[in-house]
């Protein structure tokens, strides 16, 4: 998954900071994924990329508590992805615009579009997460 452009996503709800444990795997195609965020912990945001030429992205959430008990949620987004051309000399990059989300929902109680432009700019969340409320 290579990319030059970030989706934030941005915890929302009871529960403010993650208390688990969270991994992102990403998938790559042909059966191959990679770790796009490794052991992330006491976070209330995140950053995930996004990938060059597919129309979705598939993202595998593992959660692992500290006694060791995991949970999994999956996360696809679908996209449009746009070139954006700088200057003759650089690279293009794509930008992409966000159509919809779906997830499971082991973990995840609501994903929603916040910000569907995805550019340079990561400041405003793209996505508002929020977790069920297991920990009280």
């Amino acid at each position: 998954m290579n990319s030059r452009v970030y989706t934030t996503y941005k915890l929302q709800g009871t529960v403010k900071k993650l208390q688990d444990s969270l991994t992102v795997f990403a998938n790559l195609g042909n059966g191959v994924d990679s770790i796009v965020l490794n052991r992330a912990i006491e976070v209330d945001s995140f950053q995930l990329p996004m990938s060059y030429a597919n129309d979705a992205d598939t993202f595998y959430f593992l959660y692992a508590n500290k006694s060791g008990k995991l949970g999994r949620d999956t996360i696809v987004v679908e996209k449009t992805n746009q070139p954006h051309f700088e200057s003759v000399d650089c690279n293009a990059v794509v930008f992409h615009t966000i159509k919809s989300v779906r997830f499971t929902t082991h973990m995840i109680e609501n994903l929603s579009i916040n910000n569907a432009n995805v550019n340079y700019d990561a400041t405003p969340s793209h996505f508002n997460i929020t977790f069920k409320d297991r920990y009280q």
